[in-house]
């Protein structure tokens, strides 16, 4: 068997690639399928211009045509769009002299959403590996490209714990970060997760909801074929326009919007909301097999409670009536903790190929997770809910 590094997702059957995705180990996660991480390639999202150089490690049987293993890569000339945020590290190397870009990130661009990094067979066995073999050769790999290209680092971010433990069993560096996550506890109606809030917090997000209901604004979801050029654009325009607002950096363009709407539209929801014939507000989503994530969200009124509603209750509802077990909301934001999201730890791994800073990089970290544990202890004592049972990490 033997690893190829390829410069385009496009040069791996889709099927093949699609296969390691669909097991039950990586639940279909919408942001690892082939069409969504090479359609970021094709409509210039993901390119050299862009500072995300694709270099994707996928590891084959010895027949050349049975893929193992793979693990999607870039080579990043900055660190916009990661989401684990490493700005200190590089002033550190630039107040040595040293370059700390390029660097090598096993990521998903522009995504802050946990899952498998090493995507694996469920055959590994027939071919003599099994999943800690197989991240070892790619992760190996990885660190050696690193070394010959005098790239300064590799980094694999939003790992699952399992992953993340076998890189730092490795001697990679792991690191901690928080994100607020929406557990399903069984619930049958949204009343039931409403019921297992003190009464303040309960009544709050009932006023809340009940704003919104009597604007008079009406909710639509849509999915599969439902997604067409039309409702692409308008989601493309409410991303458009919370990126303006915020003065935020525009990753995607609207072809990788029509993109989602045709290629990806069995993982992709819009989420709209409508006012008197006029969409005024939307969402998009992504769905895995148990898992619905949300990603951008923006309005053109600033209707009372718009956000929450759009971004937070409608979702926990879908899943609800969905029977999913998770919604990810995407990064930071204490202000979910109110709305039934709990804080979640989420893991990323590093390897650093100069020693010295590699040492002190890992002390810096040891801290870190310290410092971090104690804030989602004290997050803990504000949970919206009647008992503190809600920790939990994925």
């Amino acid at each position: 068997m033997h690893i190829v590094v390829h410069p385009r997702l496009d040069q791996i059957d889709p099927t093949h690639w699609n296969a390691l995705v669909e097991t039950q180990f990586a639940k279909n996660n919408p942001f690892l399928r082939h069409e969504f991480l090479s359609g970021l390639e094709a409509h210039q999202c993901v390119c050299e211009h862009t500072g995300w150089r694709p270099q994707h490690f996928a590891l084959y049987a010895p027949d050349n045509s049975t893929l193992l293993a793979a693990m999607p890569c870039y080579i990043k000339d900055h660190s916009y769009g990661e989401y684990i945020f490493d700005w200190a590290w590089v002033n550190a190397y630039q107040r040595h002299g040293l370059q700390y870009y390029p660097k090598l990130s096993n990521a998903v661009p522009f995504t802050p959403a946990t899952g498998p990094r090493i995507l694996l067979s469920d055959k590994l066995d027939d071919h003599g590996l099994n999943d800690t073999l197989a991240i070892e050769k790619l992760v190996n790999h990885a660190t050696q490209l690193a070394e010959e290209q005098n790239l300064s680092s590799f980094h694999s971010l939003f790992n699952i714990p399992k992953q993340a433990q076998a890189m730092k069993d490795m001697g990679l560096l792991e690191r901690h970060s928080t994100q607020f996550h929406w557990q399903n506890k069984g619930y049958q109606h949204f009343d039931d997760f409403l019921a297992g809030m003190s009464s303040k917090k309960r009544k709050n997000i009932k006023r809340e909801r009940r704003r919104v209901l009597e604007t008079g604004l009406e909710y639509q979801w849509l999915s599969g074929d439902q997604l067409n050029q039309d409702n692409a654009h308008t989601m493309y325009q409410f991303y458009q326009r919370t990126i303006a607002y915020y003065g935020a950096q525009s990753y995607l363009n609207q072809d990788f919007f029509l993109h989602l709407a045709k290629e990806c539209n069995q993982h992709t929801l819009f989420l709209f909301a409508n006012y008197q014939g006029q969409t005024i507000a939307g969402g998009l989503y992504f769905k895995s097999d148990d898992t619905l994530y949300g990603r951008y969200w923006g309005a053109l009124n600033n209707f009372h409670s718009v956000h929450f509603e759009t971004c937070y209750y409608q979702a926990i509802e879908w899943c609800i009536k969905h029977g999913y077990q998770r919604f990810e909301a995407g990064a930071q934001g204490e202000h979910k903790l109110a709305r039934g999201l709990t804080p979640n730890t989420t893991y990323s791994s590093h390897w650093i190929a100069n020693a010295e800073f590699s040492g002190a990089i890992g002390e810096f970290l040891k801290s870190e997770a310290e410092h971090i544990a104690d804030y989602q202890d004290q997050l803990q004592t504000h949970s919206p809910f009647k008992q503190d049972n809600t920790h939990t990490e994925i």
